[in-house]
């Protein structure tokens, strides 16, 4: 029985396929590109959609097409498989894999190749939404030449724009580990988008490249407070600086209202923290609050009520870019120069630590003596020291990083 039980497992282990690589996606702008492996890209979690495994089972040589018109995101699905379990033969179910797609992409899509490349042809009609607020070019080594991009705001009034942003938004369920879809009926978000503009046959069409949410907060009594959600750049794009381009973009959307506060960001990651100290810095370099002679004096609430004020960064922000561009000045060779700097910067990665042992004071006026060790033990001085030391060497790098960016701007 057991023996027979193995080589069952065996069978049906050879039943499940890893969605990450089952799953491939494409945006297409020629005919040419389906047949072409080198356009297809995939996604890097769909445990939201197939469970923390991210396995389909029943399945051999699964393949999930999910393939895009590069514009207006008309879509593509299918599935293909080589063989499939069979409930009569081999007593159990292949999950329901369509269902789980069609949960996450809008109706209306293709399931066979040439209507969907018939409508490849309509894709000339296809123009971006809402108000062009930024155009650049970035040099692309491949195609030997400059590449045109430009950034518009739209909103749900535009035409067309709510069904498009359904379909742009299931991207996020393969990219954002956390990822949510927004309540678009919600007048208070704000929708920035990202195009490339190419040219086919003799005429310019534009492709989807990335975009970015952002949530309007009240502010009381007259004011808002712009919080960004959700920021994509599609893989394709990834790596060329569009990112931040977009958030220079928004931040400067942004800084011409006087009604906004400042702007700040919901939940970040780690990437978008990185790309958010690059752009900050480089608003921020030329203001006299942050010439060298003043980083030197140290954090200044003229640096906080300036970068407020005139870019709508906050203090919390600012005060990142007062420690990058101090970096900066410093001469970190030279032992008091670079002493300081560390001073300064460890005593505001200090104050959680601070806050700890307020709480440990507390608690000890209400604890049993034996409870007490318990709780000490955890926070022993040296290990804070060195943990201290660490975070501190963590951010100089990070900032080194910002910095030679910079530099290369």
């Amino acid at each position: 029985f057991f023996s027979g039980l193995t080589a069952m497992e065996k069978k049906l282990a050879e039943y499940k396929c890893n969605t990450n690589e089952a799953i491939q996606l494409k945006l297409v702008r020629f005919p040419e590109d389906l047949e072409d492996d080198n356009t297809t890209f995939n996604p890097e979690y769909s445990h939201q959609v197939f469970g923390d495994d991210e396995v389909a089972f029943g399945y051999k040589g699964l393949k999930i097409l999910l393939y895009y018109i590069a514009g207006n995101l008309s879509t593509l699905f299918r599935i293909e498989y080589t063989s499939k379990v069979n409930e009569k033969f081999d007593c159990v179910e292949a999950d329901d894999v369509e269902s789980k797609i069609r949960e996450i992409i809008p109706p209306g899509f293709c399931t066979n190749t040439d209507d969907f490349v018939s409508l490849l042809e309509k894709e000339v009609n296809f123009k971006p939404f809402g108000m062009l607020l930024h155009t650049y070019s970035i040099h692309n080594e491949e195609a030997g030449e400059d590449i045109t991009y430009q950034i518009y705001k739209a909103d749900m009034t535009c035409p067309g724009f709510r069904e498009y942003h359904e379909r742009l938004q299931t991207f996020l369920m393969w990219f954002i580990e956390t990822a949510s879809f927004i309540d678009v009926d919600d007048e208070r978000w704000n929708y920035f988008l990202v195009f490339e503009k190419y040219n086919k046959d003799g005429a310019t069409l534009f492709a989807t490249v990335g975009y970015m949410t952002v949530y309007n907060y009240y502010v009381y009594p007259d004011k808002t407070r712009p919080r960004v959600s959700q920021m994509l750049i599609l893989p394709p794009f990834q790596g060329e600086g569009h990112g931040a381009q977009l958030l220079e973009t928004v931040h400067r959307y942004y800084m011409s209202s006087p009604t906004v506060l400042d702007i700040t960001a919901e939940d970040p990651s780690e990437n978008y923290v990185k790309l958010r100290d690059f752009v900050l810095v480089k608003l921020c370099q030329d203001l006299l609050c942050f010439s060298p002679v003043k980083l030197m004096q140290g954090f200044s609430q003229e640096m906080v009520t300036e970068a407020q004020q005139k870019l709508k960064i906050n203090k919390q922000h600012t005060r990142r870019v007062y420690e990058i561009l101090r970096l900066r000045a410093t001469n970190m060779g030279d032992a008091e120069q670079s002493r300081s700097y560390r001073l300064d910067v460890k005593r505001r990665l200090i104050g959680p630590y601070k806050k700890k042992q307020r709480e440990l004071a507390k608690m000890r006026r209400c604890l049993r003596p034996e409870e007490m060790t318990n709780q000490l033990n955890q926070i022993d001085l040296n290990l804070q020291r060195e943990q201290l030391e660490e975070s501190f060497q963590q951010l100089v790098s990070d900032y080194r990083r910002v910095l030679e960016r910079l530099a290369q701007a």
